[in-house]
């Protein structure tokens, strides 16, 4: 195994900062620099370089995060087979998940709550933010897997599908776009409120408007709100359409303060997928989660 001053290196590493790689690690801040000390005069070189308030990795600091990572894999490939031998009820493995906006409000929770009924032990941790940051905490390795919309297929992924889910165009149900029907050349020069920049929910949209030949920049966009949850009350509140999960306005929809605006012949649908780093297996815990949320949403894809 993974000696632990490397351990609280990488631990550093990921979060640049000494204080909090303490709070994660469960230790005095003294005694992560004091393990970092140790490091640097084994090693024979700083790792880490004080700018101001902050702290940056050096060249060989750079080089070492490197240099550990095939010893990550192996360190985390062991201890997901070895759990994956024990029963379900043993499993006491841990997992980190990453979550767009959407799917950590109404995805994961339904999944998390079944798997606790069947592995009491299990434990998941939980990152929310929109697809582009969960992205980039997997690469760096802060997180396990990630569960996101539609997204870029790279060679640095391998991605699972699980279920569908569709965007669509919801206003209060007092706003004049409130229609039964509204053909899209008018929807396209509707007041507009859509998520900010690198949400997985924006990149679908932009996908499904330029395949008709429109670029969101063409659009009448009077306000970009960072979240689903800020969209959906804003709509509510405003005059204005906007573009969400179904499975976000549900209640909504059905209390009759948002409507669903019918545009004949626009559909916008994107997958959710769970994606980890190419090469992982997918052992234990993380595996029966995603069994998991295969059987409950039931999709065939």
């Amino acid at each position: 195994m993974i000696d632990y001053r490397y351990e609280v290196f990488l631990v550093v590493a990921r979060h640049l900062s000494f204080s909090k790689a303490a709070e994660h690690l469960f230790i005095s801040q003294p005694a992560v620099s004091k393990h970092i000390q140790q490091l640097e005069g084994e090693l024979g070189a700083a790792l880490f370089v004080r700018k101001g308030n902050m702290i940056l990795l050096t060249p060989a600091g750079d080089q070492l995060l490197e240099e550990l990572q095939p010893a990550v894999r192996i360190q985390k490939g062991i201890r997901t087979y070895f759990d994956a031998l024990k029963k379900d009820e043993e499993i006491k493995g841990e997992i980190k998940i990453g979550a767009s906006t959407t799917s950590s409000l109404y995805v994961i929770p339904k999944i998390l709550a079944a798997l606790h009924r069947e592995i009491p032990g299990a434990q998941i941790l939980l990152l929310n933010g929109n697809s582009e940051t969960i992205l980039k905490a997997l690469d760096s390795q802060e997180i396990d897997m990630a569960c996101v919309e539609s997204f870029h297929h790279t060679n640095a992924y391998q991605s699972e599908p699980f279920m569908l889910d569709g965007i669509i165009p919801v206003c209060a149900s007092s706003s004049p776009y409130a229609k039964d029907k509204l053909p899209f050349e008018e929807l396209v020069h509707c007041r507009m409120a859509l998520r900010e920049r690198g949400s997985g929910t924006l990149a679908t949209l932009s996908q499904a408007f330029e395949e008709r030949g429109i670029k969101l920049f063409e659009l009448n966009v009077i306000a970009r709100l960072g979240g689903t949850e800020a969209l959906k009350n804003y709509l509510i509140e405003a005059e204005a359409v906007g573009f969400l999960s179904r499975l976000a306005v549900q209640k909504e929809l059905k209390s009759g303060v948002l409507k669903e605006i019918n545009v004949p012949g626009f559909e916008v649908m994107r997958e959710f997928s769970f994606v980890t780093r190419k090469g992982e297996e997918r052992h234990g815990l993380m595996r029966k989660f995603i069994r998991k949320a295969r059987t409950i949403y039931n999709e065939k894809l």
